[in-house]
């Protein structure tokens, strides 16, 4: 088996057809050594492998777009790299957002009369209704229910980009219309409604 995708252009054009046979010997060619590279790059075997998996499964389902004159290795090496720095601006973003929940905490506390809170969410209720439909649906599957962006996009029939899109118009047109702090208590209202249902 090993022997027919020896050639470059064949092992690419038997991925491209959908050979299965040509993927199991694309994953044991490069997958540990991927992982090493991925593991290099995050200092983590856990999100290194995930890493890899990512970029391994997504060129699975893309093979169709394959270039008959690319080098396979440096082509996954360098998916390898981009998928790296996709998740590591993702944390950032990750970490953005945790500021913003410690942030509503702090302002919480200070509104301590119960009708001034309910004064709060109406207003935040309210901004969150007049978002475009689908940004409002895709804003409330993941704040109020809690859905990941690969739930939202299975349930929606969209790509995991088109959530993340959607999910940043959310927050680019709140963000517009509500305070910073009306913002940081957003995410606290949200996440304490996942916390206590």
């Amino acid at each position: 088996m090993k022997k027919q995708f020896l050639s470059q252009k064949k092992l690419i054009r038997s991925l491209r057809k959908g050979n299965t046979h040509a993927y199991t010997y694309l994953v044991e060619l490069y997958y540990e050594k991927l992982c090493d590279y991925a593991t290099n790059l995050a200092r983590d075997d856990f999100k290194s492998e995930d890493i890899v998996q990512n970029v391994i499964v997504r060129m699975w389902q893309q093979r169709e777009k394959l270039k008959a004159d690319i080098s396979i290795k440096n082509y996954l090496y360098k998916s390898v790299y981009n998928e790296f720095v996709d998740q590591y601006r993702k944390e950032i973003a990750i970490t953005a957002l945790e500021k913003k929940y410690i942030e509503g905490l702090d302002f919480v506390t200070m509104v301590k009369d119960e009708d001034e809170t309910k004064r709060i969410m109406h207003f935040i209720n309210k901004e969150i209704e007049q978002l475009p439909n689908k940004c409002r649906e895709t804003f409330l599957l993941s704040k109020k229910e809690g859905l990941t962006y690969i739930e939202i996009a299975e349930f929606q029939n969209v790509s995991v980009n088109t959530v993340e899109k959607q999910m940043v118009k959310a927050f680019s047109i709140l963000r517009k219309r509500m305070k910073e702090k009306m913002i940081s208590l957003m995410f606290l209202l949200f996440r304490m409604k996942k916390i206590n249902p």
